[in-house]
């Protein structure tokens, strides 16, 4: 495993490139609301990233992928394709996860949104996807491994009855969009790959209420529960640092 580990100059521009993205996160959600398409939300980030970020979608014609965003709503766990005939409708929960590229490098970074008024059940996944996002964070120090990460996200999540979705995981990043390590969000203390400074990557458990398995849909792309039970996800990109972590996509707040 060829990890990268990147300079303090690096991590500077993976932090500019990281702040745009949560700024494009920040800026649609006042347009998350029922009765807008998946596909509106997509061309507005687009035109965001381009015009406004000066910057570049990572997705588009990755591997083939035609779109902006990945928007997974209700079921969909990952990869979801923006279209005009998936509109969202009141109490839906939908990720949205968008990659930006500036000055060469990556800044990746998903976060969930209500749809109107979610069901309690809806309401407590997302919140408990992203205190596991959390709990796997907070455990990154050099010395650490990545086993520590995962099952710190294991356990939060299963202690309220929900599964991990085993099939995808975070990833290394950079200069390059998926680069090593592969970050799995389930594990046992003191395993896996040592961390150490300079280490970049995404951590982005995909936390299901049923049970964790999940199917490809015939498009290539759009992953669901194969329960079609609900799945929430959230993303951070995070550094390694001298004595703990850095997340390089922190949202902004407005006000």
């Amino acid at each position: 495993m060829a990890i990268k580990l990147k300079t303090d100059k690096d991590i500077a521009k993976m932090r500019v490139a990281g702040r745009l993205a949560a700024e494009v996160l920040e800026m649609i959600g006042e347009y998350v609301v029922p009765g807008v398409s998946t596909e509106e939300l997509d061309r507005r980030c687009n035109e965001y990233i381009r015009k406004v970020q000066k910057a570049t979608p990572a997705n588009v014609g990755y591997h083939g992928f035609p779109k902006t965003l990945c928007t997974s709503v209700n079921s969909v766990v990952c990869h979801g394709i923006p279209k005009p005939s998936e509109v969202l409708q009141d109490g839906d929960i939908v990720n949205i996860d968008v990659t930006v590229i500036k000055d060469g490098w990556h800044g990746d970074t998903s976060r969930m949104y209500f749809v109107g008024t979610p069901s309690p059940e809806a309401k407590k996944l997302v919140e408990t996807t992203y205190d596991a996002m959390m709990a796997g964070i907070r455990v990154v120090r050099p010395g650490a491994r990545l086993g520590d990460v995962g099952h710190a996200i294991q356990k939060l999540a299963e202690a309220q009855g929900y599964s991990v979705v085993r099939e995808y995981c975070g990833h290394g990043i950079g200069k390059v969009y998926h680069e090593d390590p592969q970050v799995l969000h389930y594990g046992r203390p003191n395993t896996g790959l040592l961390l150490k400074e300079g280490m970049t990557f995404t951590v982005e458990p995909m936390i299901n209420l049923g049970d964790a398995d999940v199917e490809q849909l015939d498009d290539g792309w759009t992953v669901v529960t194969r329960d079609r039970s609900l799945s929430a996800q959230w993303e951070h990109m995070i550094a390694v640092t001298k004595n703990g972590f850095e997340i390089l996509t922190p949202w902004p707040r407005k006000g």
